[in-house]
């Protein structure tokens, strides 16, 4: 029985050779070989498995899918033994363990249909806890020593291209950016100047004070703003007179900060006192500390200038809400 449109041999023979491309430039030869060898090999054996199951009815997509998770995790797993020093003797017996339980969990949960992204994650689950039992039976058994059993334990080819990737696309971005600003004009672009003149700005303040800044503005803006942040040399991209224009610009569109008129503090309690019934007053200054009762004869003999005018406005509110 073969699955309609699932040619396993020619996908295992191109899945290995893409990985070619992929493997790290210092393996030596045999290295690199047996990763290549190792992923055809398991996604044959994958591929011709699910063809022949005749109890599984899987789709070619479904075929596609098991080999390809196969193939990707024999050549992560493969080049984390390699790194790890382990001896050649033993790289088989590791990765046949390894295949082993890919294949039956990515069979049950493929069958299970479950989404893409959930079998992914249940096998790489599987994947970690399969790696780390076979690192141990050869600690065990004494094949290797405590020193090569915490490198292997902590290798991950998985997470090391992933970081790579996220620095290349951080540099393309960075690349993109650094272009943008070079061929950027004040008329056409200057949202993009305006944000890059708040990076220089932000770039001179601690960064606990930049974190509450960016918390205040437009996520897609601090994110463009932090970005232009951690670009090398950001300073010499734009032209200061220009930045400063930008800044003073941002400065005149920015709300006027609040101001407290002591006076009107005064008329506020006055008014309270003047309206409250004296019942009420009473039970307020019986209750009320010192430095609220020295607050409140400061007032109505017309002086709050001695208390900071938040403190004082705070007090005020309170009298109005307390004496109703």
């Amino acid at each position: 029985m073969s699955i309609e449109g699932f040619d396993y041999q020619s996908f295992a023979q191109e899945l290995s050779a893409q990985a070619n491309e992929l493997l790290p430039a210092h393996f030596q030869d045999f290295q690199k070989q047996y990763v290549i060898n190792t992923i055809k090999n398991f996604a044959t054996l994958c591929g011709e498995a699910v063809s022949n199951d005749e109890k599984l009815h899987f789709s070619a997509e479904q075929g596609m899918l098991i080999t390809q998770i196969i193939a990707e995790w024999s050549f992560h797993k493969s080049v984390d033994v390699i790194k790890a020093g382990i001896l050649p003797d033993y790289w088989d017996g590791i990765m046949q363990k390894i295949a082993f339980t890919i294949f039956e969990i990515a069979k049950q949960t493929i069958s299970q249909n479950l989404s893409q992204e959930e079998i992914l994650q249940i096998v790489e689950h599987h994947v970690k806890k399969s790696y780390e039992q076979v690192l141990s039976e050869l600690k065990e058994r004494k094949i290797i020593d405590n020193a090569i059993y915490e490198r292997a334990i902590h290798q991950s080819n998985i997470d090391d291209m992933m970081q790579q990737l996220q620095q290349e696309k951080t540099e393309i971005e960075q690349q993109t950016q650094q272009a943008q600003l070079q061929e950027a004009d004040y008329s056409n672009n200057s949202k993009i100047l305006k944000l890059a003149s708040v990076a220089i700005l932000l770039k001179q303040i601690p960064q606990d004070k930049v974190k509450v800044i960016l918390e205040k503005i437009n996520s897609q803006d601090a994110q463009a703003v932090s970005e232009y942040m951690q670009m090398v040399d950001l300073e010499t991209k734009i032209d200061q007179s220009i930045a400063i224009k930008c800044l003073n610009e941002i400065k005149e569109n920015l709300p006027e900060p609040k101001f407290i008129n002591p006076d009107k503090i005064v008329t506020k309690i006055n008014s309270v006192f003047d309206k409250a019934p004296k019942s009420n007053i009473e039970k307020i200054f019986l209750k009320e500390r010192p430095n609220v009762k020295a607050l409140i004869d400061k007032a109505l003999s017309g002086d709050v200038s001695q208390v900071p005018p938040k403190v004082a406005n705070i007090i005020a509110q309170y009298l109005e809400e307390k004496s109703t």
